[in-house]
């Protein structure tokens, strides 16, 4: 019965740290770059673009497909980089709580 009241309090302690980890990844901000930073993004922890910036260079109606195609490598490299976070933020919140082998974390 008492590994089951520590299974218990275990649990409730990790949904406690889960939730508030939950709440520090929405509030990550992870930026993006392309074309050696002509054009620049930021995302949200929640995926969301929050800015994007596009050096007037790149703004020419004969260049709007590597334009296009920038932006799409600039919000891949902002996404990449807000998983690193996420999965950061969520490690250090989780700290000392050992999940069962082949459980990963939701990020």
């Amino acid at each position: 019965m008492k590994d089951i009241m520590g299974l218990m309090k275990q649990a409730k302690t990790m949904q406690e740290k889960m939730e508030h980890a939950k709440a520090q990844v929405a509030d990550l901000v992870a930026e993006g770059n392309s074309g050696g930073g002509l054009v620049r993004l930021t995302i949200s922890g929640e995926g969301h673009m929050q800015s994007l910036k596009i050096d007037p260079v790149l703004v020419d109606k004969d260049e709007i497909e590597i334009l296009e195609d920038l932006v799409i490598a600039a919000f891949h490299d902002a996404k990449v980089k807000m998983d690193q976070k996420q999965q950061e933020t969520m490690k250090s919140a989780m700290g000392d709580l050992q999940l069962p082998p082949g459980l990963d974390m939701p990020f």
